[in-house]
């Protein structure tokens, strides 16, 4: 953020329609001056928004409950990823990608078993368990993809 680089007090309001969790996070984790961050939608009330605008503007910190609830969320989904081994990591991976334990293992030069072995522990570790829907391994993909910030493009198959 250039504006906090060239003026690091000033007070910053930003108003999103929707949460950038990354923007959000760099904005906290910045030094300098006060700052809010809320989103358009809930800004419904003319009397509630000019009194967090005065709050900022003297300082305060003030972030939207939704803008708070998603960090949050990321933050525990990241220190739930932060509990895999190197191994389990790149088979996680590969489930992103799509591939199959078959596959994994050939990629891998190790046994299915093994592979087997290693999701069972994937799932343990990311607190994914067992359901009616056993998209378990849906849930373990996502949260990959979430947690590495890999965003599969239109059309293209993971």
């Amino acid at each position: 953020m250039r504006i906090r680089d060239q003026h690091p007090t000033l007070p910053i309001l930003v108003l999103s329609q929707y949460v950038e969790e990354r923007y959000a996070a760099d904005l906290i984790a910045g030094r300098g001056g006060a700052l809010g961050y809320l989103l358009k939608d809930r800004v419904a009330d003319v009397a509630d928004f000019v009194q967090t605008v005065e709050q900022i503007a003297a300082g305060a910190t003030v972030f939207d409950p939704e803008v708070v609830a998603q960090l949050l969320s990321r933050r525990a989904q990241d220190e739930r990823m932060l509990r895999l081994t190197g191994r389990e990591a790149t088979v996680l991976a590969l489930i992103a990608e799509g591939k199959s334990n078959q596959a994994i293992a050939q990629t891998l030069y190790i046994t299915e078993g093994s592979v087997e072995k290693h999701i069972t522990s994937v799932f343990s570790k990311l607190e994914l368990e067992p359901d009616q829907s056993g998209n378990r391994r849906v849930q373990a993909a996502l949260a990959h993809i979430a947690h590495s910030g890999d965003t599969p493009q239109s059309g293209e198959t993971r």
